[in-house]
């Protein structure tokens, strides 16, 4: 998959990373991710994959943006209100890069229809701020023998890992049990912080430069700017990693 002239100038920066060059790049070109949310986490995920030159992000969020989303939710601003939150993304990613292809989804994420909205792609971004979808992602990830970049924020506070069946633990193995559900306070920077990482860990898997954050929980307190990392032990009776 050739690069354009616009686009070696685009990625030149990147480029001139030790083991980048041109042929990485290609690789970028050629991935198809899955963004699941377009919203705190799904901004800067979803702009950090489109700027680094993935070739096509699949995108999906069922909801519209309100006044409440606009401290964080950096794909939107207050002229979509009212407009659907996968459909904003894809206006605002196009204007940062034309050269990536953006299908936009509207539907609510379940079981009946996670494998089609993921397709073919390469690799889950799990940007999602409930964990009953969170587990239809992980259930979906394991079927297509693919990875999984799980994120979550509260507050100041953010949490990160990389899930790649049989290789780690699966998403249940970390959370057995679903959190209450309730509106939780969010600093728009602390999105900021994890959903970066999240792009991260998805570009090093896609380009295969460095290393991810496989078997680990990584923590990060921004109220002290301190990263904690947990190893993350694969449970033996976890339903859905004996069932699937």
């Amino acid at each position: 998959m050739n690069l354009s002239e616009e686009e070696l100038k685009r990625y030149s920066r990147q480029m001139m990373m030790d083991g980048w060059g041109e042929e990485t790049q290609r690789k970028l070109k050629g991935a198809t991710v899955f963004v699941a949310g377009a919203g705190g986490l799904g901004s800067p995920v979803a702009i950090f994959l489109a700027v680094a030159g993935i070739g096509t992000i699949r995108i999906c969020d069922f909801d519209n943006p309100d006044w409440s989303n606009l401290n964080r939710q950096i794909l939107h601003d207050h002229t979509r209100l009212g407009l659907n939150k996968a459909l904003s993304a894809k206006k605002t990613l196009a204007a940062l890069n034309p050269d990536v292809e953006v299908v936009a989804f509207t539907d609510r994420i379940d079981e009946g229809n996670v494998d089609d909205l993921v397709g073919r792609a390469d690799i889950i971004l799990d940007c999602m701020d409930n964990f009953p979808t969170r587990y239809v992602l992980n259930e979906c990830a394991i079927r297509k023998g693919i990875p999984l970049v799980y994120g979550s924020i509260w507050g100041m506070e953010g949490r990160l890992s990389f899930i790649h069946v049989p290789h780690t633990p699966c998403m249940r193995c970390l959370f057995p049990e679903p959190p209450p559900s309730e509106v939780f306070p969010v600093l728009g920077t602390t999105p900021g912080v994890i959903g970066s990482l999240q792009a991260l860990e998805a570009i090093k898997y896609l380009s295969g430069q460095g290393q991810n954050l496989k078997g680990r929980l990584m923590m990060w307190d921004g109220a002290r700017v301190e990263f904690k990392s947990f190893k993350a032990h694969r449970d033996p009776q976890c339903e859905t990693c004996r069932t699937m």
